[in-house]
């Protein structure tokens, strides 16, 4: 059912009942391959999405480069609407791997919150969350060591247990070079942290990757 799927979302699994139903009966179901599309940096459809199964990838372009700034797990939701004072998407947004989302566009949006005001309220909580996540992740880059900034990405994949993530990812992430992130990994598998695969990392010892992320020698 629906309904059921969507209570991944933890901000979904927060509203109302009745602003639930309306979401659900407004929105999109999309199974996504690997690489494919969301949407585009840029892009003046706005609206929600919220991750049901699998993770994307948030990606803006620098100087023609394009570079992982984020991603979004199983259970998220971002998003933002150009009604009430919002610009065009600001990131890309790919499926990582396969994944399952359901998006509100912002047509969408405004049919429901004609219904239910409480709806543009519970969006400029979802937009405040994002915006809390950006300053705190831009705060941990200027202010922790480079094994405790790769230790901290590597934190909220450890209840799967492995982070669909590759050296060069996690570089972009880090605001380091990919080979300083290789020692850094080494270090952190060698402490039984981490192990290390091809495009991946998994998450071994969870306390261990905390420490780390608290700046504590391994």
């Amino acid at each position: 059912m629906l309904l059921e799927e969507l209570r991944v979302s933890r901000w979904f699994a927060r509203q109302p009942g009745t602003l639930r139903d309306r979401l659900a009966a407004a929105g999109r179901l999309r199974a996504l391959g690997a690489g494919q599309w969301v949407y585009g940096e840029g892009d003046d459809a706005t609206g929600l999405v919220m991750v049901l199964s699998g993770m994307l990838r948030l990606e803006a372009m620098v100087d023609d480069r394009t570079i992982l700034v984020g991603v979004a797990q199983a259970g998220g939701a971002f998003g933002q609407s150009q009604r009430h004072g919002g610009g065009p998407r600001i990131v890309t947004a790919r499926a990582g791997l396969p994944s399952r989302v359901f998006t509100v566009s912002d047509a969408a949006l405004a049919r429901v919150g004609a219904e239910e005001p409480l709806l543009w309220q519970s969006v400029s909580t979802l937009v405040y969350a994002q915006l809390d996540a950006s300053v705190h992740s831009l705060a941990q880059m200027l202010a922790l060591p480079p094994r405790a900034r790769i230790a901290r990405r590597l934190l909220p994949f450890a209840a799967v247990g492995e982070a669909p993530l590759s050296q060069s990812d996690l570089a972009e992430l880090c605001g380091l070079s990919r080979k300083a992130v290789n020692a850094h990994l080494a270090a952190l598998e060698r402490a039984g942290a981490i192990g290390r695969g091809y495009g991946h990392v998994r998450v071994i010892d969870a306390a261990l990757l905390e420490r780390a992320g608290a700046g504590g020698e391994m």
